[in-house]
């Protein structure tokens, strides 16, 4: 199994599950990450040449943790949160 960074969104909400391989093997899968909704602290107007993991240091203390940002405003990849003009903040957890 993968290893995973500890503030990880697999380590904290997703869970190790048996499942079978196309081959018929027995193998470990790991759920989707199911992440609790977090009250909204506001709203940010980015400028030009801002990173989500920047935003993400300064907000909420986690660098890595970007991938609050992107689920906190309803979007599936970072690189659409990235052209967003408007970025909802979570509150830090």
């Amino acid at each position: 199994m993968s290893v995973f960074d500890p503030d990880s969104r697999y380590v904290r909400f997703a869970k190790v599950v048996p499942a079978r391989d196309r081959r018929g093997r027995e193998v470990q899968a790991l759920t989707p990450a199911e992440i609790p909704a977090r009250p909204e602290l506001g709203e940010h107007l980015r400028r030009e040449g801002q990173r989500l993991d920047h935003l993400a240091a300064h907000y909420l203390d986690q660098p890595a943790g970007y991938w609050w940002l992107v689920h906190h405003n309803g979007v599936l990849s970072a690189d659409v949160l990235a052209e967003a003009p408007v970025i909802r903040i979570p509150v830090k957890g």
